[in-house]
C-alpha cells in the first residue's frame, strides 16, 4: 500500500525511528536501496547513499538529508510516476530519427542544456528556463551563428512594467546601466522624455555590450524561430540583479557559456578558443556565422531513463503532462537553477 512519509523535522544521518522505517521501505520500492540492507529503524551510511542517489534522479540538491523538497518527491505516488513516463515514452518517440551528428538539446523541466556528438554527451550546462507565465517555447531550429558583446534591446513588456517605474524613482537609472533611448530621429536623453507618462513606450532602448551589466552577457546564441527566443549567457549582473525578470521572456540562459559556444564553433575556421578568449576580451562587437549550422531541440521531457539504466524525472514546472495536479517536488515559483 502507499502510506505518504510524514515530516518529521530533518531526518538525516543519525535520526532512528519509524519515520526512518518508512524512507527505507519507500527507497527499496524505487530501487534506491537494496531491501537486504536490513529493515533498521537507524538512518546509516546506506540510507545516505540511497537518498543522494533518489535525490540526483529527480534534479534535487544531493544533500543526503531529507528537506521539504525531497519528501514532496518521495511522496508522488509510484502509479503517478508510472503515467509520467509513459506520457513522455511518446515524447521521447518523437525524437527517435536522426537528430544530427552534433546537436544540442535543451530540456525544459530539467533547465538543463546538453551537446552531443556522435551520440555521446560533449558538454552539460546548468540553464535558466522561462517561468511559468512566460514560458520556454518547445522547438526544433538550427543555430547559423553565435553574437559577442551583443546589445540587447529591451522587450516592450519591460520598458512599461519596469524601466518606467524605475526611472521615476531615479532619473539615473538608465545611464547607470548603459541604456540608450533611440527615437525616430536619434539618440534621445533621458531628461527630454516624460517619465509620468507612456511617452517611453513609443522608443527602442539598447543596452551597450559588455557582460558584466549588459543583461545577455558577453555572448547571445541566434536560434530563428517563429517564437522570437534565443539563448544567452548568464551575466554577472543583469540589470535586474537576482530576478533576471527578462527570462520570463522564454529565452534560456546558460552556464558556461564559453565551453558551450567553444563546441559550437569548433568546427568553423578561425573560430577557435584563443579567438573566443580575444573576442571576450576585446570586448569587439562581432557574429561568428558557423560553416555548418547545427541542430537544437527544445524539449519538454519529465521522465527518462539513462543508458545506465537508472530512470530520472523531473517537476512537470508548466503542468504540461495532464496528470492533473502536477507532481511538484520544489515549491511552486523558480525551479531550482544552480
Amino acid at each position: 500500500g502507499w502510506r505518504p512519509l510524514a515530516a518529521s523535522g530533518q531526518l538525516r544521518v543519525g535520526a532512528r525511528g519509524p519515520a526512518v522505517l518508512a524512507l527505507r521501505q519507500r527507497l527499496a520500492i524505487t530501487g534506491d536501496i537494496d531491501p537486504a540492507s536490513g529493515g533498521s529503524n537507524i538512518f546509516d551510511s546506506f540510507v545516505e547513499g540511497a537518498l543522494v542517489q533518489f535525490q540526483n534522479r529527480h534534479g534535487l540538491s544531493a544533500t543526503g538529508a531529507v528537506n521539504r523538497g525531497t519528501l514532496n518527491a518521495l511522496n508522488i505516488p509510484v502509479e503517478t510516476r508510472i503515467r509520467q513516463l509513459e506520457t513522455n515514452i511518446v515524447r521521447l518517440r518523437s525524437y527517435s530519427g536522426n537528430l544530427g551528428g552534433r546537436y544540442v538539446v535543451a530540456n525544459i523541466p530539467a533547465a538543463l542544456v546538453e551537446t552531443v556528438e556522435n551520440g555521446q554527451v560533449a558538454t552539460r550546462h546548468a540553464a535558466g528556463v522561462g517561468k511559468i507565465d512566460r514560458q520556454s517555447p518547445i522547438l526544433q531550429t538550427k543555430i547559423p551563428e553565435v553574437n559577442f558583446n551583443p546589445t540587447w534591446t529591451v522587450p516592450a513588456s519591460i520598458i512599461r512594467k519596469d524601466l518606467i517605474p524605475k526611472m521615476r524613482q531615479d532619473p539615473g537609472y538608465l545611464t547607470e546601466n548603459k541604456i540608450r533611448i533611440i527615437g525616430p530621429a536619434g539618440e534621445i536623453e533621458p531628461s527630454r522624455v516624460n517619465w509620468m507618462s507612456d511617452e517611453a513606450t513609443k522608443y527602442t532602448f539598447r543596452q551597450d555590450p559588455g557582460g558584466e551589466f549588459n543583461s545577455l552577457g558577453f555572448v547571445r546564441i541566434n536560434i530563428p524561430s517563429p517564437h522570437g527566443v534565443y539563448m544567452h549567457d548568464t551575466p554577472a549582473k543583469g540589470i535586474f540583479g537576482d530576478d533576471y525578470r527578462f527570462v520570463s521572456s522564454g529565452c534560456i540562459r546558460v552556464q558556461n557559456v564559453r565551453d558551450y559556444i567553444t563546441w559550437l564553433l569548433k568546427d568553423t575556421p578561425g573560430w577557435d578558443r584563443n579567438k573566443i578568449d580575444e573576442v571576450l576580451r576585446t570586448g569587439e562587437r562581432i557574429n561568428a556565422r558557423m560553416s555548418a549550422p547545427v541542430p537544437v531541440y527544445w524539449v519538454y521531457v519529465t521522465g527518462w531513463a539513462t543508458p545506465d539504466g537508472e530512470v530520472h524525472f523531473r517537476d512537470d514546472i508548466y503542468n504540461k503532462d495532464g496528470l492533473g495536479g502536477a507532481p511538484m517536488a520544489q515549491l511552486p515559483g523558480k525551479p531550482d537553477e544552480e
